[in-house]
């Protein structure tokens, strides 16, 4: 896999000197677009992920429908796109469709800026409305001010995704441990675990990871309606109140008992995930799109289950496929969407646990891989996504990865991490609504 860095570096800086303003932003694929003969797809997905081995699938049916097209893929990291989207795609030399992370501050945040194409008249015209339908169209409609769940069609999903947590059962065994359903027995669990010289909790500081496990403990102290306070702004949140006090004093709790390890501050995501594969930890908080590698990679006996004593977890539907205004490619860029929501395409997701928005749930043979979609099935049948942690507001991203941190470095209190946390949502809420 090939990671375009210095095409980012390049691309970056050409945006900054740039002068020319943005195109209007175009509804569909009218509006004169003239299709060069390239389409160039950016994502981040590993090619043994669900959804790498998905993408694979509509490129090749794209080339053989097209075949006067040359496809440029490039791979990017998330950290990548979701730190230089907004500079790169300014520029002319943009691509023509791009995965990119779901919600108020990325997807929304370009929307608002005129940086994406409206999807609404295709989305009516192939179907994708409804394909992609109820609660997972949220991710895929942004209004004026970028905020999800109305407005124009900006992104197309094409799979789900949930927060959940890989277990090490060869460890969990090793140490006569039970698998926990409840939130005592996960603690139980922890300390049984560090009881034996083993450090529990795969983490990672310097990305999503532990701001996720962050959130697995304020909605395990929270409810629905601290959800659509702190993603919808309902109503104002209470940054010290019970829920989000008790969820920071208790990952605080963790890290002073050494049930996070003490370098994971300064850990990437592949840092943790890798670890995990390697047998060095029992269990990992995280994501349904490390799935398809750890089916892949792990030697040892494993399990995946929902964060215990949880009634509702991050996830949401998967990141989404946008159009550039200024892309060159915008009826190609289009076709190729409509290819991941195809059957073929879907059904390699659902097969390889990449919980598919509209795949045959009937072609999943494997255990394990059904036994991610029951449980993906079960939080949206009990109204149980809660989105991500970083989505309110623009920035709120590396915010939270900096506040929490500090608290794994012991440099800040609780109280102080809260602080910091408030005072970034509540400046980006004020941009957002202008009030």
């Amino acid at each position: 896999m090939r990671i375009s860095t210095r095409r980012w570096a390049a691309v970056g800086t050409a945006a900054l000197l740039a002068t020319a303003t943005l195109t209007a932003c175009s509804s569909g694929s009218g509006g004169g677009n003239s299709d060069s003969k390239t389409l160039t797809v950016w994502h981040y997905e590993s090619d043994d992920s669900a959804m790498g081995q998905a993408w694979n699938k509509a490129i090749e049916i794209f080339k053989t429908e097209h075949p006067g097209v040359k496809v440029d893929v490039e791979h990017q990291t998330f950290e990548q796109i979701q730190k230089n989207a907004k500079i790169v795609l300014t520029g002319k030399d943009v691509p023509d469709v791009m995965e990119y992370n779901k919600g108020n501050a990325t997807a929304g945040q370009l929307a608002s800026q005129g940086l994406l194409t409206s999807l609404t008249d295709v989305a009516k015209a192939k179907g994708w409305d409804k394909e992609v339908s109820g609660s997972l169209q949220t991710t895929a409609k942004y209004d004026e001010n970028g905020l999800m769940g109305s407005g124009d069609w900006y992104g197309v999903p094409n799979y789900g995704e949930f927060v959940g947590m890989y277990l090490n059962k060869d460890l969990f065994a090793k140490y006569g441990i039970a698998v926990p359903t409840t939130f005592d027995e996960f603690e139980a669990a922890l300390a049984t675990f560090k009881t034996n010289g083993v450090t529990p909790l795969a983490e990672a500081g310097a990305e999503y990871p532990l701001g996720q496990l962050w959130y697995e403990l304020v909605l395990h102290y929270g409810d629905r309606s601290l959800v659509d306070n702190y993603q919808l702004f309902k109503s104002d949140v209470d940054w010290q109140g019970d829920a989000m006090t008790k969820a920071t004093e208790k990952l605080d709790e963790w890290v002073k008992k050494g049930y996070i390890a003490s370098d994971a501050a300064g850990l990437t995501a592949e840092d943790m995930g890798v670890s995990f594969i390697n047998g060095t930890f029992p269990i990992m908080v995280s994501g349904s799109w490390w799935f398809g590698r750890l089916q892949e990679q792990v030697k040892f006996d494993w399990a995946q289950t929902l964060f215990p004593g949880n009634t509702l977890h991050p996830g949401s539907s998967g990141n989404i496929w946008v159009v550039p205004t200024n892309a060159k490619s915008k009826t190609l860029a289009e076709d190729f969407i409509d290819i991941t929501l195809r059957p073929e395409v879907q059904n390699v997701l659902g097969e390889k646990g990449g919980l598919p928005v509209a795949g045959d749930t009937s072609k999943i043979t494997d255990p394990k891989t059904a036994e991610l979609t029951q449980n993906f099935a079960d939080i949206v049948k009990d109204d149980g996504l809660a989105f991500y942690p970083d989505w309110p507001v623009a920035g709120f991203y590396d915010v939270i990865v900096s506040q929490l941190q500090s608290l794994v470095n012991q440099s800040k209190s609780p109280a102080e991490v809260l602080d910091g946390l408030k005072g970034a949502y509540e400046s980006g809420k004020t941009d957002l609504l202008g009030s």
